[in-house]
């Protein structure tokens, strides 16, 4: 027969053990619950951030706006204590501090007398590391970007890359960094610590910080993108002012000289041309006639296709002769030119049916002569403007006169005429 008393006992151990697996039960399922919350209260955080990062591109807000918002964002999604942008320079050597919150330790390298004086300011940190790029080779930022892999540090200070550092990195910080890339790109390096206070990132942290990267990263291509297709609007509405600048420059029209037909045109290979012809009256019924070509294209060639007309313009009456012109336009422009451009210049003067030609290193002009179906080549010598500051350009510079008679044709041109190609090569 079994004691009443055993039986007792056994019933109270069986709700004691009971009790206990509820207790434990109930604390697991609160635990879940807590844990289920905090992951819906980040994903509620994280499609916030997505939705003012969408608003923020659509408005096409400032660079530096869009840099702390991310930077912010990320912060408050994951719960860190600090975060850190840095992008790629644009010489592509450098990350460069775009947005680093109050709290972040430094990970870039800092010199011993800086450091000595930052050890207790962390205001000092902040503006240096605001200030401070990295190289992209080195450092925990640029090891994150060469091996393009996101890491999740427990403790900072244990990394070898900011072993250097750790005096600077107060005990407990955790960091997760990412590289950032767009289109196959690198763009920066993203980073955000908790120093120790709060509890340490889990696996849904990191992937949820992956994601706001992955995001960031879009964002960032796409707000470049748009940024440089502002900019190269704004550059050509630039260059087509411009374009309209040079072209009060040229001839308005072709001048009545008697006994002549003359006609001059000039079409830009892109919006502002290097290349310039112009008519110059001078006295005594005579007609100064250049052309020129600036070597190169573009603004920096139209800059200097208007300095050299202003000084033509400047010496042409004051000159005897067309060598005595291009002589003093080489004088007079030398000093504004840089090493790697010159000028290539022919010009002359018309009088009667004489023509006198000077030719600064230009392609040779052709003259037909109808009389006898020939076509000669005006080569006489000169050197480009901007070769020689004087001496030996006016030593080499000749000149040649010829006369034109009824029916004779005069073609000057610049490289543009010859080496041209139309659709066949």
């Amino acid at each position: 027969m079994v004691d009443p008393n055993y039986v007792i006992l056994v019933l109270v151990a069986t709700l004691v053990f009971s009790g206990v697996i509820i207790l434990r039960m109930q604390s697991r399922l609160l635990d879940t619950t807590r844990e289920k919350s905090e992951i819906e209260g980040e994903e509620h955080r994280l499609f916030d951030f997505l939705h003012l990062l969408g608003l923020a591109i659509e408005e096409d807000c400032s660079p530096r706006k869009l840099y702390r918002m991310m930077a912010e964002g990320m912060e408050e999604v994951i719960g860190g204590d600090a975060s850190a942008l840095y992008l790629l320079s644009s010489d592509g050597a450098y990350l460069v501090p775009a947005h680093v919150t109050e709290g972040f330790p430094p990970l870039v390298p800092v010199p011993n007398d800086v450091r000595q004086k930052l050890k207790n300011d962390e205001e000092g940190v902040l503006s240096f590391l605001r200030l401070t790029k990295a190289d992209r080779h080195s450092g925990l930022l640029g090891f994150s970007l060469q091996e393009s892999e996101s890491m999740q540090i427990k403790n900072l200070r244990a990394r070898a890359e900011v072993v250097a550092l750790e005096e600077l990195i107060p005990e407990g910080v955790e960091a997760m960094v990412s590289p950032m890339k767009h289109g196959g790109r690198d763009l920066g390096v993203f980073v955000v610590v908790r120093t120790g206070k709060k509890e340490e990132f889990n696996a849904n942290d990191f992937d949820v910080f992956r994601a706001m990267v992955e995001q960031s990263a879009f964002a960032l291509g796409n707000s470049m993108v748009h940024q440089e297709v502002a900019e190269k609007r704004q550059l050509d509405r630039e260059l087509r002012l411009a374009r309209t600048v040079q072209r009060v420059l040229l001839p308005e029209g072709d001048p009545a000289l008697p006994g002549y037909r003359i006609y001059g045109t000039n079409v830009p290979a892109r919006i502002i041309s290097g290349d310039y012809y112009d008519y110059i009256p001078l006295e005594g019924n005579r007609l100064g006639v250049a052309i020129a070509d600036v070597s190169g294209k573009g603004v920096s060639a139209g800059l200097m296709m208007a300095t050299c007309r202003s000084a033509l313009r400047s010496m042409a009456g004051s000159s005897i002769s067309p060598a005595q012109a291009v002589a003093a336009v080489n004088r007079q422009i030398f000093s504004d030119m840089r090493e790697d451009m010159f000028i290539s210049m022919a010009y002359l003067i018309l009088e009667g049916n004489e023509l006198t030609l000077a030719r600064a290193g230009h392609d040779a002009p052709l003259l037909y002569r109808r009389k006898t179906g020939e076509l000669e080549v005006l080569k006489p010598g000169g050197l480009a403007l901007g070769v020689d500051d004087g001496p030996v350009f006016e030593r080499v510079t000749q000149e040649l006169t010829t006369q034109m008679e009824k029916g004779d044709c005069l073609l000057l041109y610049t490289d543009g005429v010859n080496e041209g190609e139309n659709a066949r090569g």
